[in-house]
């Protein structure tokens, strides 16, 4: 089975703010910001409206991280087998 190891909780992702240099913390999924009840949403069927072309039939998921500046980059994270 594939899953997304941030949103499993089996890696933690170390990345530094381009615009401070802080680490900047994990937000989760980038497609549960879509409105209220898109967290709820199956996760191939939001991917049909994330603007990314072909992400409906990938193994990724992108995740939004941010800074204590009010930074906030996204990042897509492969699916790992577990």
């Amino acid at each position: 089975m594939k899953v997304c190891p941030l949103c499993n909780g089996v890696t933690r992702m170390s990345i530094d703010c381009s615009a401070c240099g802080d680490e900047l913390t994990d937000k989760g999924r980038i497609y549960d910001y879509f409105d209220d009840y898109s967290a709820y949403m199956d996760i191939d069927e939001i991917k049909l409206a994330d603007g990314i072309p072909d992400s409906s039939g990938s193994e990724d998921c992108v995740h939004v991280f941010a800074g204590g500046c009010g930074h906030e980059e996204t990042r897509v994270i492969r699916f790992t087998e577990i």
